[in-house]
């Protein structure tokens, strides 16, 4: 027993001095970690409480080296930090502990082995704790002090960006400020001053990425939640409004020199605005083609004023019966007012050398033609040592060529069109303009084909079109023109000039207009000492008409061209026109001529008819190749939209009033180009024609007949309203009873006297137009009654008369023509038997007929009837 309590005691004193050394180094160990974690905590908050990172150099270099010497400490104190969390491990390695901590009930005592393992866990925890505390405050450190320095860095470059763009942004402010007015500047110096500006604009782009170089590093700082000072960012802030304002300076200096450029530069439209006086204004639409506002009257229109002066000018000629000759005289009237009769060929011809137009196919806008009428009536006031109004001739002139060759306003045109348009109204010799028209569409050889003249063609039957007179000339249709010049070199693919030339000496059909054109030119300055036989003009100006079929008649060219004659003196003989003084040896011809004509008879002149001009195929054929079909639809007369629907139907209906007028002098012989061919084509083209003229007359007997039933059903509307107006009078005798009756001094008595005596003028109208409908009537069914029997008639009648049918319309006069070219014969056109004639002229009546029907029945307001 003893030696056991021994035992006991011992091992109970050893315990004893073992809790006594343990509870002494623990309760040491936990007195550091708690200094430890104590500190580290205050170091925590002190760091947290440290200002945010400045916004300027100054600033930020202040809080680093506050910083480092934060960190300076938090360092010295790492070592007793890593000694202490040391012993504490060692500790934790001595006594471990497993068990999950127990919460003790109170009053029960805790054994020494709890006691230990309650220590041991407390000594774990404030290691821990102290451990993540210094972690976390030692990456704080590292974290803030590596945002200061890229923070300084960022800084000391926006500090240098500042201050270099400070210095770019006051030089180019100091170029700016040197710039002189937009309004002070020389015209010629706008494009130099357009060019120095866009220069400079883009030697700022360093200036332009500096300054985004500097924003984005700005708007780097305030992501990462640093905000610029005050001063740093006031001084960005007027640094970029100073670049805007320049920006802006620079945009808006561009725009002024662009604009003056284009107001008032080589290219511009604006010496252009003096063409037209108050109330007009003369403006430019998007695609550059001008248009002309009349402020007065509150309207626009594309034609200049005085062009369309002109228009109204050139209705004046429409009297003229002969379609070639009021074409040329129209066109004459054309050139005086653009001036174009002073332009020589070698200056044109000099001045699209210069605008380097050569390729007839190139397409110009509004811009190059003004350009190149600028350049031509600048050459011709040189030249002539005249004043020119230049704005005004360079306005009409394209007024007159987009009426033309561009009526849809599209703003082109083509080289050739342009070409064509100066070339026919300049002033030249005839030949020499067919020559170099020729040469704008043959190839390298000389030599064109098929295509390329109907090319040409087309160009110039757009001429007479725009004044309304293409059916005389046979119709837009130019392929019967192309074959028929291309048969004076029989089986050849292509035509030299020499086939051209002589081609047009015939005055084909097609381009006829213009040698008549020259003639009245020249015809202007003649004077004949001669009277006319019907005005008693003496002396003639201009054209002469001299009868070889009596002597000493004579006829002025009013009187000719308008068909004015005197009593018992007709315009059917051989007549000879002169455009110029006339010699005794053309006098002394001229007689012997007429004495030999007064012993021929009517019959005579039937067979040997002469005509002065090349005709071509009908204008109803309907053959056209593509390429013409493509210009037709881009191409159309813009000659009716400057004049009212009643001038226009006047205008664009005397194509088929000449046609029959003209068919008094029309003179039927085989065209030259065809006398070659053999007798059996002769013979089929005129039964061709033969074929035509049945085709025609029915066509035009149909038309007849139901012209014929409307008027039937318009006869009967009016006689339904006479019937119901013949009951008013009774109304109206019962209206005007005396005093006496029911309704005197009533307020509806005057409106039924009103109404009565507008029905009873209504009834004379419709009675009026009953009887003339009924007139006509009568005259319309013995006119089909005997078209009837002229269908009916045979064939072999009008053979047998020695007569060859045509219906193709002289767009000239049968007359012949004398002067320097060459002069031609007309003969009478009057056969007698001549059934063709006779039918020519009962259509013509039919015609007279059917216009009184159309004024007895006038067409609505604003719309237009068309024959």
């Amino acid at each position: 027993m003893n030696l056991c309590w021994n035992e006991i005691k011992r091992k109970s004193h050893n315990i004893r001095v073992r809790l006594e050394a343990f509870s002494d180094n623990s309760g040491k160990l936990q007195i550091s970690l708690q200094e430890i974690i104590e500190w580290l905590t205050a170091k925590d908050e002190e760091l947290s409480e440290q200002l945010p990172i400045g916004g300027d150099v100054g600033a930020v270099q202040h809080q680093r080296e506050f910083h480092q010497a934060f960190m300076e400490d938090v360092k010295s104190r790492g070592p007793f930090i890593y000694s202490v969390l040391e012993s504490a491990q060692a500790f934790l390695a001595q006594h471990p502990f497993q068990e999950p901590e127990e919460t003790l009930t109170d009053g029960k005592e805790v054994s020494p082995r709890r006691r230990i393992l309650n220590v041991s866990r407390s000594v774990w925890k404030q290691a821990n704790v102290a451990s993540d505390l210094w972690e976390k405050l030692t990456a704080r450190c590292v974290d803030r002090h590596r945002h200061m320095e890229r923070t300084l860095e960022r800084l000391l470059q926006i500090q240098a960006a500042m201050e270099e763009l400070a210095g770019a942004l006051e030089q180019a402010e100091g170029v700016r400020d040197a710039w002189e007015p937009v309004g002070d500047l020389f015209i010629d110096s706008l494009q130099d001053h357009i060019d120095a500006t866009k220069l400079f604009k883009e030697e700022l782009t360093q200036v332009k990425e500096g300054m985004k170089h500097i924003n984005d590093l700005a708007h780097q700082l305030a992501i990462s939640d640093v905000h610029l000072s005050m001063e740093n960012a006031r001084a960005l802030e007027h640094l970029n409004s100073r670049w805007k304002v320049l920006q802006g300076s620079i945009e808006e200096r561009l725009k002024q020199l662009q604009d003056a450029h284009r107001d008032f530069g080589p290219g511009s439209q604006h010496f252009l605005s003096s063409s037209v006086q108050i109330p007009w204004e003369r403006a430019i639409s998007p695609n550059k083609v001008p248009y002309y506002i009349n402020h007065q009257a509150q309207t626009t229109c594309w034609d200049h004023p005085k062009m369309t002066e002109l228009y109204q000018a050139l209705a004046d000629l429409n009297n003229i019966k002969f379609s070639a000759y009021r074409t040329a005289m129209k066109l004459r009237r054309v050139q005086k007012a653009l001036r174009l009769d002073l332009v020589a060929l070698s200056s044109l011809v000099e001045v699209f050398r210069e605008q380097e137009l050569q390729q007839g196919e190139h397409v110009m806008d509004v811009v190059e033609v003004i350009h190149g009428l600028t350049a031509l009536y600048e050459r011709l006031e040189e030249e002539r040592s005249i004043l020119v109004n230049i704005p005004l001739c360079v306005d009409m002139c394209l007024n007159w060529l987009l009426n033309v060759y561009d009526s849809a306003r599209n703003g082109k045109m083509r080289v050739l069109s342009f070409k064509m348009g100066l070339v026919s109204l300049c002033n030249a010799d005839v030949q020499e303009k067919y020559k170099y028209l020729f040469r704008q569409v043959s190839g390298s050889g000389g030599l064109t084909d098929q295509r390329h003249l109907s090319l040409l063609l087309h160009e110039a039957i757009q001429i007479p079109r725009q004044l309304g007179e293409v059916a005389a000339f046979g119709g837009s249709n130019v392929e019967p023109s192309v074959r028929s010049c291309f048969r004076m070199a029989p089986g050849k693919p292509a035509i030299e000039v020499s086939h051209f030339l002589e081609w047009m000496s015939l005055e084909p059909q097609s381009m006829v207009w213009l040698p008549v054109l020259h003639r009245v030119t020249a015809a202007e300055s003649t004077k004949h000492q001669a009277k006319c036989y019907v005005c008693k003009q003496c002396p003639i100006k201009g054209f002469r008409y001299r009868s070889l079929k009596q002597f000493n008649v004579d006829i002025c060219q009013t009187c000719f061209l308008t068909g004015r004659t005197t009593k018992g003196k007709k315009l059917h003989y051989p007549i000879m026109e002169y455009y110029t003084p006339t010699t005794s040896g053309e006098k002394m011809r001229d007689f012997a001529k007429t004495l030999k004509n007064k012993f021929r008879s009517k019959q005579y002149f039937t067979k040997h008819p002469q005509r002065g001009y090349l005709p071509v195929q009908s204008v109803l054929e309907a053959e056209s190749s593509e390429t013409l079909a493509e210009m037709e639809s881009q191409n159309c007369s813009f000659f009716t939209d400057s004049l009212s629907p009643d001038e226009s139907l006047v205008l664009l209906g005397w194509s088929f009033v000449t046609k029959m007028d003209e068919d008094q002098y029309l003179l039927r012989h085989s065209s030259p180009a065809l006398d070659h061919d053999s007798p059996c084509g002769q013979h089929m083209l005129l039964a061709h024609l033969e074929h035509q003229d049945k085709e025609q007359l029915q066509r035009t007997l149909a038309r007849l007949e139901n012209e014929n039933r409307v008027l039937q059903g318009e006869y009967r509307r009016l006689k339904w309203k006479h019937e119901e107006a013949a009951s008013v009078p009774m109304l109206t005798e019962a209206g005007e009873g005396g005093p006496g009756s029911p309704t005197a001094g009533g307020p509806q008595d005057e409106e039924l006297l009103a109404e009565a005596r507008v029905l009873r003028q209504h009834k004379t109208r419709l009675e009026t137009r009953m009887q003339i409908l009924e007139d006509h009537n009568k005259q319309l069914e013995s006119q089909l009654r005997r078209l009837r029997e002229l269908l009916l008639q045979p064939k072999d009648d009008s053979e047998a008369n020695g007569s060859e049918p045509s219906t193709l319309s002289s767009p000239v006069s049968g007359v012949g023509h004398h002067g320097e070219p060459a002069s031609r014969e007309t003969t009478d056109t009057e056969a007698a038997g001549d059934d063709l004639e006779h039918e020519q002229d009962t259509v013509l009546q039919l015609q007279e007929v059917i216009e009184q029907l159309r004024n007895v029945f006038p067409s609505e307001p604003g719309t237009t009837s068309h024959i």
